[in-house]
């Protein structure tokens, strides 16, 4: 409950602080309507709720713990194996040509960070995800997966295209694994 209702109620409380005293400071309000008053707090008390849950409520929701869960150790298991004995497929090579683009110092960053490719980001809706290290949840290890089917599906019409965008998601999950947020991610250019 406290997930659902907390940050919209947290967001509705400071907008309701920040409006308030400019209201206030803009026209400050006179002991003769307090009727009045009390009728223009309550209503902005409640279009500020509403936008606030809108707001959460169009951010989407976190990927579910089992879902997660079963992501990270799915993803330990393919770490732990060989390298496969098959030579990496096209895909995998423009992942690897993405890495090895980078810089030796973000290099060295990856050192014990898995790479992994998979085939569900239709799942995720995602192109990339970093997994690893946040605020939330500092008891994972860290790993970043590149989603196949999404980026072929949208980007394989185009070998030129696909490598620039394998090259932009693999640089994005490595930008939120050196703790930039989406935001600041997308910032960048990312």
């Amino acid at each position: 409950m406290k997930d659902t209702f907390g940050p919209p109620l947290r967001a509705a409380a400071l907008t309701a602080l920040v409006g308030l005293l400019a209201w206030f400071l803009l026209r400050p309000p006179s002991l003769d309507g307090l009727e009045g008053l009390l009728t223009i707090l309550l209503g902005a008390a409640v279009i500020i709720l509403v936008a606030a849950w809108a707001v959460t409520a169009l951010a989407g929701e976190e990927m579910p713990e089992p879902e997660f869960r079963r992501l990270v150790d799915r993803s330990d298991a393919l770490a732990r194996l060989p390298p496969p004995s098959a030579p990496p497929s096209e895909f995998d090579e423009l992942v690897i040509a993405a890495l090895d683009e980078l810089p030796a110092e973000l290099l060295e960053v990856l050192g014990d960070t898995p790479v992994v490719v998979s085939r569900r980001g239709h799942e995720h809706h995602a192109y990339g995800h970093y997994i690893g290290g946040t605020v939330a949840r500092d008891g994972h290890p860290d790993h970043i997966v590149v989603y196949q089917d999404t980026l072929e599906r949208d980007f394989g019409h185009d070998p030129e295209l696909l490598r620039a965008q394998v090259r932009r998601t693999v640089r994005h999950e490595l930008a939120h694994h050196l703790g930039w947020d989406e935001r600041g991610v997308r910032g960048l250019g990312l």
